[in-house]
């Protein structure tokens, strides 16, 4: 479908690629990874037609389509949800409609989003909205630039589903392992200044290419010990009349041999922050804390406390809780009724993706990260930057013109050079490349303090944590391990207890009676009432999960009927809800 083959690109006296070969052919599914800088993001704008090659050839199937989600700043418009993932595709007999409200979702959408406008929508959001009508287009090519950098868990593991099947072919960057290892069947390595694939996931390709490296290395070795040789037996011989012809015959093989060079090493970088003050054994606690937004309860009563030290995961589907919990913890968001306790000493900094308003933009990016109240040396914190990608003269940028990446990083770089004691993260890889990652992964670690954070990235999960907190219906659960942990002890309870997945009961009666004015009554209606939608919520999700398989489009008859299914359960959904408003 697309073939690249001896492409050349320079910016300058910065080269990219000499000689980068490429053949993406359908149902393929490949992941660009490569150091921050090396030409990734260029090599999308060649395969897109934005950007042109020095040399080389570029090729593309007559009629293939291609379709590219960039990072963040999606395009907005005073469009509907849905109407911006329908894309004005004519729909006579309502089939994509359905597909399309699937799609929307599987990505964290609910029913009450479908009609809201895209310009109302924060940047996270609009880019789901933008990735939906991406999959609705359902290019020959979907080319993916970090494409779960705003999802959460949930919508992370229906994207990673649905790619599996995708019809076309996939090329993504990404810097999430698994979700790479879950989608990808080959990993391309922009190295060297060329692209080599290796068939298999990440953990194969970090593998070979250090199986590669240690040949390498071996075969330089050898080749070293083979030109002390020869360079002895030349300084040995060539004075000597009897043996100066062989001299002189071992001097051209030594010019001729083509000598083995060893890649430049990739800069490892293990940062150790300042470490805070020491506080008590309990840091931070909740007491019978209640919070709720419009008519919906997300806590009712709720205790929750945390220790020193602990590295605490918040997990839960999409809308349980978890930011709200973080905020509430943080302090940055009132509670209903309820007591916050923090412990001696204790103080607490919270990290979100949306930082408006608490950076200078007249200020240089070197400067607002000088800015935190501890004298940090001017090395080390330029040293930080260089690892939250900012290196060089770029820490010379004013900060107005920063991406919103790039403020989320220089807002976690902050936070990271003056750390308070309790750290609150919510989803602090986003924008970070695997080296930020893995540099972050450290030092958290060696932090003495103590860390809660919420992040869709499971190898920052798995690396990070040691307590899982799953929060459910306002409800928290505490596992003692990592993510994998807390699956495989979710799959033994799903295992002993079958019958918890299904529908409840009140879910499938008949509807509702008129409410009664008794108060007593009207509480019982109101639980009855949110759980039969709770129920139907489920429903919901399933018949969306069976509409995200491709595979169901070929019998159209049952795409129709799940998709009139779905309107039926949206319906009693939706009349459920007003009159849980109106009690």
């Amino acid at each position: 479908m697309i073939t690249l083959r001896g492409v050349q690109k320079s910016f300058g006296q910065h080269v990219l690629f000499q000689d980068a070969s490429l053949q993406i052919n359908e149902g393929d599914r490949y992941v660009l990874v490569g150091p921050n800088g090396s030409g990734k993001s260029t090599l999308f704008k060649i395969l897109l037609g934005e950007e042109e090659a020095d040399a080389g050839q570029f090729t593309i199937r007559r009629g293939a389509a291609v379709g590219y989600l960039p990072q963040e700043n999606a395009p907005v418009s005073d469009q509907t949800v849905l109407d911006t993932a329908l894309a004005h595709h004519e729909d006579p007999d309502g089939r994509l409609t359905a597909k399309a409200k699937a799609i929307l979702m599987g990505l964290g959408f609910k029913v009450a989003d479908f009609g809201r406008r895209l310009d109302a929508l924060s940047g996270g959001w609009a880019m789901r909205a933008a990735m939906a009508r991406l999959l609705m287009a359902e290019p020959d090519l979907l080319l993916l630039d970090e494409p779960t950098n705003h999802l959460d868990i949930d919508a992370l593991f229906w994207l990673q589903k649905y790619l599996q099947s995708y019809p076309g072919a996939v090329f993504l960057i990404s810097h999430d392992r698994a979700f790479i290892n879950a989608v990808g069947r080959a990993i391309v390595s922009l190295q060297d200044r060329t692209l080599k694939v290796y068939h298999g996931d990440y953990d194969f390709f970090l593998r070979e290419r250090e199986a590669e490296r240690e040949r390498l290395v071996s075969a330089w070795k050898q080749q070293q010990d083979e030109i002390a040789r020869m360079e002895e037996f030349i300084d040995r011989n060539r004075a000597r009349a009897a043996t100066a012809n062989r001299a002189q015959s071992m001097i051209k093989r030594l010019e001729k041999l083509e000598r083995i060079s060893l890649p430049q090493e990739a800069k490892t970088v293990r940062i150790r922050f300042p470490q805070p003050v020491r506080t008590g054994v309990r840091v931070l606690a909740l007491k019978g804390a209640c919070k709720s937004y419009a008519d919906v309860k997300v806590y009712q009563g709720l205790d929750f406390e945390l220790e020193r030290g602990w590295k605490t995961a918040f997990v839960g589907h999409n809308g349980a809780g978890k930011s709200t919990l973080l905020k509430v913890l943080a302090g940055v968001i009132p509670m209903d009724s309820g007591e916050r306790i923090l412990g001696n000493d204790v103080k607490v900094g919270y990290f979100s993706q949306h930082r408006e308003g608490q950076l200078d933009p007249a200020k240089t990016v070197l400067q607002e990260a000088q800015s935190v109240g501890r004298l940090n040396a001017d090395l080390f914190v330029r040293t930080v930057l260089g690892t939250f990608l900012f290196p060089g003269d770029s820490v010379y940028k004013q900060v107005r013109v920063l991406s919103g990446g790039e403020k989320s990083r220089l807002a976690l770089v902050k936070l990271l050079l003056d750390p308070p004691n309790v750290l609150l993260l919510d989803e602090p890889t986003t924008h970070l490349d695997m080296a930020s990652v893995d540099a972050l992964v450290e030092a958290l670690r060696d932090f003495e303090g103590t860390v809660c954070c919420i992040s869709h990235d499971l190898y920052f999960l798995n690396a990070l944590a040691d307590h899982v907190v799953h929060i459910e219906a306002g409800k928290v659960t505490w596992y003692p391990g990592n993510y994998e942990y807390f699956k495989r002890r979710q799959a033994q309870w799903h295992e002993e207890n079958p019958q918890a997945v299904e529908m409840p009961a009140a879910a499938r009666q008949a509807p509702a009676k008129a409410p009664v004015r008794d108060a007593r009554q009207e509480a019982k209606r109101r639980s009855k009432l949110e759980t039969e939608l709770l129920g139907l919520h489920a429903v919901l999700e399933e018949l969306a999960a069976k509409l995200s398989d491709p595979a169901l489009y070929a019998d159209f008859a049952k795409v129709k009927a799940i998709g009139e299914k779905m309107e039926e359960v949206q319906d009693q959904i939706q009349s459920k809800e007003a009159e849980l408003a109106a009690l």
